[in-house]
């Protein structure tokens, strides 16, 4: 497996205070390993920890000690493995039957190391487009089992990014930064606070609309973007880091695909390319823009909250403003999230 970027997203580098022959042990105990080498991995997000670890035949596995889990991420996969889904990677089973194994205050999962790079490091042919839509497809379709749905959160169009972004504007006005990046972001943001409240007005609007209407809900992986897609040696392509997945329309996903989010999607021949694998679809614009714009918000406020508010990032706060800077850019996420909200005036559906 590999690294991913994501906004949310922040570089593990310090490996935690456990000893090796404690997980080595331990390891063996849930899932019958019989462990050569262990490798500490300086990647993955706040509480995880991740190992390349070598059994004694020789094959890799990809080890992670997780603080914050849900079992939901590990369910989810368990069950696309059920339904044969090729493009997703299963944890392997603990010798008891479960997906994950306790162990103090992280669970232990492990899964197969598939070696490879992610999307954006190994861009994608047409054939990995047809894939990645055929496996959508596939997720999106599955019948999932009402016990599975009851634990999966629904879609509930949450305004928590707007009501961030929205409560900063006295914050702006009032506050003197001292931190030079948090000095220029503020300057940023109230040269563009016109632009913002739209933003954030407009996607009120469409989740009122949406929430009034008959919603079709779909298994959704939620952050399809080039990091979390991962391209092995051999060609194959996988969907990982299935750490939010929710019930909610398919647009959840869908407007990833020449959404902006990154680099993926150059122009409308690969997006149709994608549609081939996907198949014929109905995709609802209102339902598109919303998560467009939404996306745009959920960005902006979690650098927002960064920079504003923290002196983390060291190095990296100038890049953190460069990514929320580059949503206002011509042709960027912005711009491509009311693209599709003009398209409403034309037809509330377009038939992919």
């Amino acid at each position: 497996m590999t690294a991913c970027y994501n906004l949310t997203t922040r570089i593990m580098l310090q490996k935690p205070d456990i000893p090796d022959d404690l997980i080595i042990a331990r390891s063996q105990e849930e899932f019958g390993l019989s462990v050569s080498t262990l490798t500490f991995l300086p990647l993955g997000d706040p509480g995880t920890a991740a190992f390349r670890v070598i059994a004694a035949n020789g094959m890799p596995y990809f080890l992670k000690l997780r603080k914050d889990f849900d079992e939901i991420s590990v369910a989810v996969l368990l069950f696309l493995r059920s339904q044969g889904i090729q493009e997703i990677i299963p944890p392997i089973e603990t010798t008891s039957r479960r997906g994950w194994a306790d162990f103090g205050q992280y669970k232990m999962i492990l899964y197969p190391f598939i070696e490879g790079k992610d999307g954006f490091q190994a861009g994608l042919t047409d054939p990995h487009r047809h894939t990645l839509g055929a496996a959508l497809k596939a997720i999106h379709s599955a019948r999932i089992p009402a016990e599975l749905a009851r634990a999966i959160p629904h879609e509930d169009f949450s305004p928590q990014g707007r009501d961030s972004l929205r409560s900063w504007k006295v914050l702006l006005e009032t506050k003197t930064f001292d931190d030079p990046t948090a000095a220029k972001l503020a300057g940023f943001m109230k040269i563009k606070w016109d632009k913002i409240t739209q933003l954030i007005g407009r996607s009120e609007e469409l989740a009122l609309q949406l929430q009034a209407g008959p919603l079709e809900l779909a298994l959704c992986h939620t952050d399809v973007h080039g990091g979390n897609i991962l391209i092995s040696k051999s060609g194959s392509l996988y969907l990982v880091d299935w750490d939010n997945p929710i019930l909610a329309p398919k647009e959840r996903d869908l407007m990833f695909i020449g959404g902006g989010i990154d680099n993926l999607w150059k122009n409308e021949r690969e997006q149709a390319v994608f549609y081939r694998g996907y198949g014929r679809t109905e995709v609802d614009l209102a339902a598109l823009a919303y998560y467009r714009y939404e996306r745009v918000i959920q960005d902006l406020a979690v650098i927002g909250r960064q920079l504003l508010f923290t002196k983390e990032g060291g190095a990296d706060r100038e890049r953190s403003f460069g990514w929320f800077a580059s949503n206002f850019e011509r042709g960027n996420t912005i711009e491509i999230a009311q693209r599709t909200d003009r398209l409403l005036g034309k037809s509330p559906r377009r038939a992919l």
